[in-house]
């Protein structure tokens, strides 16, 4: 048994000593697997970058790939502005946010902000809200022509020039809402670079066009693209006929140009359709022969006349083809309303009459019958030829001016700015202090004009102005009209002193003579 044991022992001791002999073995042959490899390794590491024979690569001349659009660039972009607004907004009550049409609350981008943290109190801070366009100089002397709704409302309106950081105020020459055109005047002493504005009549459909502006507040960004359509209506007001373009044009290009390949400015940039708020391909702009219409009647009388004669159709209607038979007319345009004591009233025509023709040019159109007379001078005649009850018959019309013949829906006149001399009413919207208004605040017998709004951070503000103020004298010269009052602040210069004697209505229906004082401000220029 003894023997057994012994021999089991000595097997299993011979069989270990085995085992780490392999071992040790296979330890062995690793390592020198290793080193013979990392030796390689190094050697390749070691080796001198013997060299190629490969030519050097080198940096060529400029020159540029196309003339045709840099030419044109190079000439018109300097005219070109930044146009930054400021509007301070003051707080609306949440039931007269609720009122609002829901187009305009989806474009309103502070409406959230507002519902949110405003919404059931009866007041909140005022809100400065900044906006961005565009803007091209059209006179050396610093007139920019840019559109109505970049500096519509605007608190401080700054136009900086193209490559520079330096911003001006600029002062709001005039505007027109029908056109959605608006003139600005800034001070750079010294004369600026201009663009020039060309004939639109001459753009055909499918001429290359370029758009120059501040898409996004990008500046001096230059899109090309074609003239897609021509006299294109029913976008925006009724005096809007525009050229209709595929070059890209965004939030920002508003009021910029669109050039033709000839460097003239051919129109300024207005408009897109969209579904997503950026460019889908379709803009318009206003033609340049309306833009030069606007701005020098702009220019030499602060805002726009157009003739009426008191006539009112719809399109779509006035021109039907199975009316027009039934009432005897091969062509015209039926007019619905005539204006009480409006010169169409005076002349003889009434609702249902067919108009045929202005000053012997067929009427075909609502253009047909609207522009010949909008054109025409205040005080003129028109010669209009009409149907009735299947009869030709004639009448001889004057011309007034449309804002007078439609006085509530032909434009706000109290809100458009007053000439260059005009320091931009000192924050102060006013209107005629007719009977009904003077009733209606209390003002009964009263002489003066009506402020119906007092702009925040305002000159008027910062001295007292209230609104439902009625304005009497203006360093002591008597108020009685609009006209008046513009006449007067029109005097003023930067540094007068002056002082606005002011009846305001008290709770206990008296009324107050209070004294304004002031010194007018000078221009902030940066």
């Amino acid at each position: 048994m003894g023997e057994q044991v012994k021999e089991i022992y000595n097997w299993a001791r011979r069989r270990k000593i085995m085992a780490a002999f392999f071992v040790c073995l296979t330890l062995l042959v690793g390592i020198m697997i290793g080193s013979v490899v990392s030796g390689r390794v190094s050697a390749v590491k070691n080796t001198a970058f013997a060299g190629t024979n490969a030519t050097p690569l080198a940096v060529p001349d400029p020159i540029p790939s196309s003339n045709s659009f840099s030419g044109i660039v190079n000439r018109v972009e300097p005219a070109v502005v930044n146009i930054a607004t400021t509007q301070v907004m003051e707080h609306r009550p949440p039931s007269a946010r609720r009122k609002r049409a829901v187009p305009d609350d989806q474009d309103d981008p502070m409406q959230d902000f507002f519902d949110k943290f405003f919404d059931g109190q009866k007041e909140g801070p005022a809100q400065a809200e900044r906006s961005l366009g565009s803007g091209v100089i059209v006179d050396k002397r610093g007139y920019i022509l840019t559109n109505n709704h970049v500096v519509d409302q605007a608190t401080k309106v700054q136009v900086q020039l193209n490559g520079e950081t330096a911003r001006y105020t600029a002062k709001v020459v005039g505007v027109d809402e029908d056109t959605d055109l608006a003139v600005l005047k800034i001070d750079a002493g010294r004369d600026l670079p201009t663009a020039r504005l060309g004939n639109s009549d001459g753009v055909q459909v499918g001429d290359w066009v370029l758009a120059i502006g501040s898409p996004f507040g990008l500046q001096a960004t230059v899109t090309a693209g074609i003239i897609s359509a021509k006299d294109r209506g029913g976008i925006g007001h009724q005096f809007q006929r525009f050229l209709q373009t595929d070059a890209a044009i965004n939030p920002g290009n508003s009021g910029g140009p669109l050039v033709s390949l000839g460097g003239d400015v051919i129109g300024i940039n207005t408009a897109i359709i969209t579904g997503s708020r950026g460019y889908e391909g379709v803009g318009f702009a206003l033609p340049s022969t309306t833009a030069i219409n606007v701005y020098n009647q702009i220019i030499a009388q602060g805002r726009v006349t157009r003739g009426s004669i008191g006539v009112s159709f719809q399109e779509d209607l006035g021109t039907n083809a199975i009316t027009l038979k039934a009432l005897g007319a091969p062509y015209g345009v039926v007019i619905e309303g005539v204006e009480p004591g409006s010169p169409a009233e005076k002349a003889g025509l009434k609702g249902g009459d067919v108009i045929t023709s202005v000053n012997g040019t067929a009427v075909k159109s609502g253009n047909d019958l609207v522009n010949p007379i909008s054109l025409a001078p205040i005080g003129s005649k028109v010669k209009l030829s009409y149907v009735r009850d299947r009869s030709q018959k004639e009448a001889v019309a004057t011309v007034e001016d449309r804002t007078r013949v439609f006085p509530n829906t032909a434009g706000r006149m109290g809100d458009q700015r007053g000439g260059e001399a005009a320091p931009a009413e000192f924050g102060l919207h006013v209107q005629e202090l007719t009977p009904d208004r003077a009733h209606r605040v209390g003002m009964d017998t009263q002489k003066g004009v009506l402020v119906t709004e007092v702009d925040p951070a305002s000159f008027a503000e910062d001295i007292g102005f209230a609104q439902r103020d009625v304005i009497a004298e203006v360093n002591r010269q008597a108020i009685s009209s609009v006209e008046d009052y513009r006449n007067a602040i029109g005097k003023l210069k930067a540094g007068d002193s002056v002082v606005f004697k002011v009846l305001r209505h008290q709770d206990t229906d008296r009324v107050l003579t209070v004294f304004l004082p002031g010194v007018v401000p000078a221009e902030d220029k940066r």
